[in-house]
């Protein structure tokens, strides 16, 4: 019988597409247990368990757990990977007004001119090299930086020309000499981060729009800029839903849809890997978490550069869309489970599926290794964004915790690199165990 507790929590709203279809859960099930290329209407019907009913059946949903695991065995096999990495996230300063966030600040609080405190950041390339290099001496060989829209970032000095004799008013753009702290340019950013060899995971869709406003260059020129500035792969964050009506709720001034599959097939296009993501939990519905999942697979058929898909929970307090009362709640853990598990049997295409214990927890995200996904995040060294979302989860994960914890439920902890190429089964009864796939990691741990 369908339990209430386990409904959806987000409200309803005047959207186009809803969660309805001609497909039964039966046959949808049969589908994914066989390993056929699902459709849509296949999709909704697993992460519903079923249209012919309100709320979520908690029998049906245990299937297609047991389906999407028994998928992610004959895909991957039984290890969880991870990763030994570094978030540097350069600055806060944004304009952009997503009703889903609260990493950002308003970009106008950083200007020299205002007086009052704020509680944002921007690194200088400076501050960004001396932080990785740091991480890199300890063992770190990945680093992931996604920021904000700061006015003053633009791709280079040549883009600086172009956008200070530029007469428009829509670039969002003002010289860095008017704010306290000169964040440089992207190009000078990732050149500063690119220490020792270590993997630069960096520059969304939407900073790549933003590096490129104002001119009539290409996303592949862009993104070829990047790379020559040390640029290794591209973060498939500012995806959020894939479906403008949503989009258009929660983040209007956002690129759309379009855009960003745009952006991601140039970055492949000129050598960058990938991953890809889903926010969900707010106010989107079932159907539109399946039609975003679509989109990936779709982009990844046309790439094949995409190693991993990341779901990422809404943490929604401290959010304007809580505030607002447009939600009152994010994805409760029965929807969880499904999203991971619909990922995994709907990208076929896409061989690792995250659980994120940032988002979820540790109880949580070793559950959810069970219903499809194989990767346990990284060790993540600091992580802003979450927690300025109200996220209560820590901010840096050790090797031996994830040892202790991957073993705990049964499995096999491998340490990985950022694009799964390289691998190393981590043996749970050394005594000192750390990372050692980076330059300079030799396997002592990365914290004294």
């Amino acid at each position: 019988m369908p339990d209430a507790s386990d409904a959806s929590p987000t409200g309803e709203s005047d959207f186009e597409h809803r969660p309805v279809t001609d497909q039964s859960f039966e046959n949808a099930l049969a589908k994914a247990r066989d390993g056929v290329r699902l459709s849509v209407a296949d999709g909704v019907e697993l992460i519903t368990t079923g249209t012919d009913h309100e709320g979520i059946d908690r029998h049906r949903k245990e299937l297609v757990l047991e389906a999407a695991d028994r998928r992610r065995a004959e895909v991957v096999g039984d290890e969880v990977t991870f990763v030994a990495n570094l978030n540097n996230n350069v600055t806060t300063a944004c304009n952009t007004g997503c009703l889903f966030c609260n990493f950002k600040d308003r970009s106008e609080q950083f200007r020299s001119s205002y007086q009052d405190d704020h509680g944002g950041f921007t690194k200088t390339p400076s501050e960004s090299r001396d932080i990785v290099a740091d991480a890199v001496d300890r063992g770190v060989y990945e680093v992931t930086s996604v920021s904000g829209l700061h006015p003053a970032l633009a791709l280079d000095e040549e883009h600086l020309e172009i956008l200070e004799a530029s007469d428009r008013g829509d670039l969002n753009y003002r010289p860095a000499a008017e704010y306290d702290v000169d964040p440089g340019t992207y190009c000078e950013q990732l050149r500063a981060m690119d220490v020792g060899g270590v993997h630069l995971h960096s520059m969304t869709p939407e900073e790549a729009y933003h590096a490129r406003r104002g001119t009539d260059w290409s996303y592949e020129e862009v993104f070829s800029r990047l790379k020559d500035a040390g640029l290794d792969s591209v973060p498939g964050t500012a995806a959020e839903i894939l479906v403008d009506e949503v989009r258009s709720v929660i983040c209007p001034g956002k690129i759309d849809t379009g855009e960003w599959l745009d952006a991601m097939e140039a970055a492949a296009s000129v050598g960058l890997g990938l991953t890809s993501t889903i926010m969900y939990g707010h106010v989107e519905n079932e159907m539109h978490r399946v039609l975003h999942l679509e989109k990936i697979r779709e982009l990844q058929d046309r790439t094949g550069a995409i190693t991993e898909f990341v779901p990422l929970s809404f943490v929604h307090e401290e959010t304007p869309l809580f505030e607002r009362g447009m939600v009152d709640g994010g994805a409760s853990p029965a929807e969880d489970e499904l999203m991971i598990a619909v990922g995994r049997l709907f990208l076929d295409n896409v061989d690792h599926v995250q659980s994120s214990w940032v988002k979820y927890g540790d109880a949580r995200g070793l559950k959810l290794l069970t219903c499809g996904a194989d990767d346990f995040m990284g060790t993540i060294l600091s992580e802003e964004i979450t927690k300025r979302a109200g996220g209560g989860y820590g901010e840096f994960r050790s090797f031996r915790e994830y040892t202790d914890m991957i073993t705990a439920i049964g499995r096999t902890p491998v340490e990985r690199s950022t694009d799964y190429e390289q691998r190393r089964v981590v043996d749970p009864e050394s005594a000192v165990v750390g990372p050692e796939l980076g330059p300079r990691a030799d396997g002592t741990p990365l914290l004294d």
